[in-house]
């Protein structure tokens, strides 16, 4: 009782942001991968100086929009704001990443979808050996998307963009396949979200001579609920690795249709998922609380 008076107090003084975060429940979607996934649209080398820099450009695909949200670094809810993985792949400079145009389009086409809560986990030039269980990349992913879902979140999708790091040797090239299915059934196992349904990039380009192979593993995965999105022959930065601005927004309404148009799988009956209460627990309430006073610091 005590949780939902204090919420009553607090009402009137939160920003509009903050009082929707209240009141629905964020559907969560898990950005994860390497830098293709975390953006590096617009981002282009310095000729003067010799370090890479973002142009600065927003396209309206991928403007803030007041129901989207995304995890901060320090597990807060904020408004997304592109580069969304600037401080998670804090050591790179990041650019246009699919996730506001995903979001965006989603929205557009699904007036009633609610919010969407972004979790952005990329980090760039990462292989697949990396994000294994018990990796510091996987526990951050796992960390993030557990403190997303306990704040009120309900799990909608993962959208996953890797493998441009698996293309320079054969070995990782022939691995990957098995480790990429591994990665998949862990995080669902983890998540406590066996139906998660999961869109993966199929490659544009890679870092070594081994494309194909990754590629024929990512389009040939075989596994329940995964659905490849192929970026093959969207336009690609200078450098020939990264995605162009244009190509990121194309790549995130495409991520977007095929999330609308997906239907997951059901499991056997002994294998469903933990039913998710329309009705947030009181210590959720509370949670949320707590980041709803910092949000009214940081947005005034």
């Amino acid at each position: 009782m005590l949780s939902f008076i204090l919420l009553a107090l607090l009402a009137q003084a939160l920003p509009n942001q903050c009082q929707n975060l209240l009141q629905q429940k964020l559907n969560i979607i898990i950005l994860a991968g390497q830098s293709n996934m975390a953006g590096r649209g617009g981002v282009t080398n310095d000729t003067s100086k010799g370090i890479p820099t973002w142009d600065g450009v927003v396209p309206p695909q991928c403007q803030p929009n007041p129901s989207i949200f995304r995890l901060s670094a320090d597990l807060a809810w904020v408004e997304a704001r592109e580069p969304i993985h600037a401080d998670i792949d804090a050591r790179k400079i990041n650019g246009i990443g699919p996730g506001m145009s995903f979001a965006n389009a989603v929205l557009t086409k699904d007036p009633n979808f609610g919010l969407v809560g972004l979790v952005p986990c990329a980090i760039g030039g990462t292989t697949i050996s990396e994000w294994e269980r018990g990796k510091f990349l996987y526990e951050q992913l796992v960390k993030r998307a557990q403190m997303a879902q306990q704040s009120g979140g309900v799990y909608r999708a993962m959208l996953w963009f890797q493998g441009e790091a698996d293309t320079i040797n054969q070995e990782d090239a022939d691995l990957y396949k098995g480790r990429l299915k591994r990665f998949f059934n862990d995080l669902r196992s983890d998540l406590h979200a066996p139906v998660l349904p999961i869109f993966q990039v199929a490659l544009a380009s890679g870092e070594g001579p081994y494309t194909a192979e990754v590629r024929e593993a990512q389009l040939k995965i075989g596994l329940q609920n995964v659905k490849c999105v192929d970026a093959r022959g969207l336009p690609l930065e200078p450098d020939e690795l990264h995605l162009t601005t244009p190509a990121q927004v194309k790549l995130g309404e495409m991520l977007g249709d095929a999330f609308l148009r997906f239907r997951p799988s059901p499991l056997r009956s002994n294998d469903a998922p933990t039913n998710f209460s329309t009705l947030v627990p009181h210590f959720l309430i509370m949670a949320q609380f707590f980041r709803c006073l910092w949000m009214i610091i940081t947005f005034r």
